[in-house]
């Protein structure tokens, strides 16, 4: 099994509450990181671990100038630092102008074709992984759990988010439509020429003659770059 970490929100928890003790906050890193390998290491045969953090630039704000832009809570005192720390005990894999998670995306879409499926695992909280049909694990204390995303999932949970948005990211071209209206309305869809249809029609309802260019922009907003939604 390969393990992809996304190690951002790691990175970030380990700075909360430790003030100017860089030594601490490394401390805290190491040993959440280490545990999360550990116990994964006691269901599966782990033969790589791939870290992944510290992305620097992002092409959706060339898209779309407003996306993130409700994060305006400051980072914490040791975030910057710690990063470049990080990243250079740990190895890890940096992106360039773009995310963190469309990089562990390339890599995941690569070494599943490589190496089949279900001997790669992505670890990460972060649910824009559950548009790849891919086996995540949640760390999280309240969950410690595997996602087995199939196929047609990975299909509903990217065009359902399309259609609710994605308030963490400050994306939401169809305000006023939830979950319970994108079920409905993707009920029946099994390929992705009939999500595309169907959520297509939600956009020319919206916008009339610039749904092509709001679906186009959601579309690159939301979905992993690199990764085709097949």
């Amino acid at each position: 099994m390969v393990i992809l970490v996304d190690a951002d929100s790691l990175i970030y928890s380990a700075c909360c509450g430790v003030d100017d003790e860089i030594n601490e906050a490394i401390g805290k890193f190491d040993q959440v990181y280490m545990s999360i390998i550990t116990h994964l290491e006691e269901f599966f045969e782990v033969e790589k671990v791939i870290g992944f953090a510290n992305a620097k630039g992002n092409y959706r704000k060339i898209i779309n100038k407003t996306y993130k832009a409700n994060r305006t809570q400051p980072k914490p005192k040791l975030w910057a630092e710690l990063k470049e720390i990080i990243v250079d005990q740990y190895s890890m894999k940096q992106a360039y102008a773009m995310e963190t998670d469309d990089l562990v995306a390339t890599y995941w879409k690569r070494l599943s074709k490589e190496l089949g499926r279900d001997n790669v695992m992505i670890v990460s909280l972060d649910k824009d992984y559950k548009q790849l049909p891919a086996l995540i694990y949640n760390y999280h204390y309240k969950h410690q759990c595997v996602y087995d995303i199939s196929p047609q999932n990975a299909l509903f949970n990217f065009y359902a988010s399309m259609i609710t948005g994605d308030s963490a990211d400050n994306v939401n071209y169809c305000k006023g439509y939830g979950i319970k209206y994108a079920q409905k309305l993707l009920k029946d869809c099994k390929t992705k020429y009939q999500y595309t249809k169907k959520v297509f029609t939600l956009f020319k309802k919206i916008y009339k003659q610039k749904a092509r260019q709001r679906y186009v922009e959601c579309y690159n907003l939301l979905g992993l770059a690199f990764w085709e939604k097949d």
